[in-house]
Formats: structure tokens, sequence, C-alpha cells
């Protein structure tokens, strides 16, 4: 009989616990319904014109979700009020990890105020400058800290260096400060980034003045045909008033030639 080796049951290893990655933290979209009004504005203009001029490079945008940096540690983390990101695969995100998606947002931008300037200015800049962000923008609606309201940094090399021309390379945009809010314009071609609303009243203003310019045209078409009608009624009445004169220098003529068939002198008469 041959002796079997005693049955070893195998020692299951405890599993490290996976490590939770929130979605939020509870905190508002920005400080004030005007920043939020912002945030929203910069988020509509930049999906319809990335989609419009982008669409090849994958393009996807961020609003207040949490970016993530450093695998297994989720407390390495920023929250960007808005993000631009290429070569990314499309969709809805619950949050942003780096190390997955492989890609570090190409341009942020923070919508600032006295209450996060410290941070805005200090931590998220040096943040950004060191994962790589190529272009950062922070905008003051209210003028609160930035008198100019606009400030934009560029990385090169491995340092952020002020923009001085309030225009995005990696987005091919100039932004001009309109009050308490940011207009977007194409550098190639001027053309102004517009809300659905701004393009529906902008289509509304173009059919009024269509609509004038027929109107003005038919008018003048209009008036152009009474003048011509006119200019032919005194011909006509020219006409006439050449007829009836010729008709009375021949019935002169007439009268002439009888007095001369009588013996009389018509000069004389």
């Amino acid at each position: 009989m041959i002796a079997t080796a005693p049955h070893i049951p195998t020692v299951q290893q405890p599993q490290p616990p996976e490590i939770f990655y929130p979605s939020s933290d509870g905190e508002p979209l920005a400080e004030t319904s005007l920043h939020v009004d912002v945030i929203i504005t910069l988020v509509v203009l930049l999906r319809q014109y990335l989609q419009d001029h982008f669409a090849d490079r994958n393009p996807l945008i961020l609003a207040d979700q949490f970016v993530y940096y450093a695998e297994n540690f989720p407390r390495l983390r920023f929250a960007p009020d808005v993000a631009v990101l290429f070569g990314v695969a499309p969709g809805p995100r619950d949050n942003y990890k780096i190390w997955e998606e492989k890609q570090v947002p190409a341009v942020i931008f923070e919508i600032t105020s006295p209450g996060t300037q410290k941070q805005d200015q200090e931590t998220k800049k040096d943040l950004y400058e060191k994962i790589g962000v190529q272009e950062y923008w922070l905008f003051d609606p209210k003028a609160e800290w930035i008198p100019e309201q606009l400030r934009g940094y560029r990385l090169e090399g491995e340092d952020y260096q002020p923009i001085t021309d309030a225009q995005s390379q990696v987005l091919g945009l100039r932004f001009q400060i309109q009050g308490p809010s940011l207009d977007l314009y194409r550098v190639a071609t001027g053309e102004k980034l517009l809300l659905l609303e701004e393009v529906a009243a902008s289509l509304q203003a173009e059919a009024v003045a269509r609509q004038a310019a027929e109107a003005d045209k038919a008018q003048a078409q209009q008036q152009a045909q009474q003048a011509q009608q006119q200019a032919q009624q005194a011909q006509q009445q020219a006409q006439q008033a050449q007829q009836q004169a010729e008709q009375a220098q021949r019935r002169s003529e007439q009268l002439a030639e009888k007095l001369r068939e009588l013996g009389l002198d018509p000069d004389s008469i």
C-alpha cells in the first residue's frame, strides 16, 4: 500500500482593498452664478468649436470634474473649471485618470475669484506646469484680483511664460474681455464664436436685413417703372403737341392758299 501525502488546503491570500476614486466632493460648481455662467458658456462654445475644427484629434472637454494624476493615490487630484484634451476616446466620464487615458489636459481655464486666488495662482499653476498642461488661463469676471481680468501662461520647455497677446496657440482662438464675460474669436478668420441663441439672433437679423433690402429693391423698381411710365407719357404728350402744331401749320397754309386764290395777300391780313 502506497501512502499518500496529506491534503494541504490552499490558503487564499487576502486581496488588497480596491482603491476608490470619488467623482465629486459635494462642493458647488463655482462660487457665484456669474462664475457658473462663464463656465457653461465656455463649455458650450468650445464643444461646438472643437467638433467643427478639431474632430480628427478626438477632443474632449471636462468641466469641474476630478482629474487624478497619480495611480493608487486618490488624494492627488484637481478639478479644473474647464479643461480641453485631445487624443482620447469620446464619451462622458465620471472622472478622469491620466494614467489610464494617457493624455494630460492641453488647455485649462480657471474662473477665479479672491477666494480661489492663492490656489489658482500658486498651487494649481505649479501643478499644471509640472504635469505638462500646455496653456493655463485665469479669468476673473469681476476683476476682483486680476485688473486686466485675463491672464494666460504657455509652457515653454518646463516653465510657464506669460501670454501677452490673449491668443491660444493650442486652440487657434483669441480671447476678448466683454464686461464679466469672455468672447472667443478664431485667429485665422476673426470670426466670433456664437452661442445657439446668438446664431439664431444673427440669422434673424440677416433675414430682416435681407427682407428690407428686397423691399427697397422692389420699391426702387416700382419707382423706376413709374418714372419710365411718366417719361413715356411725357413723350406721348410731346408727340401729340407736335402733331397738333403740324396740323395747325397745315390749316394755316391751306387758308393762305385760299386767300391767294381769291386775290388776297395773306401777309397783309
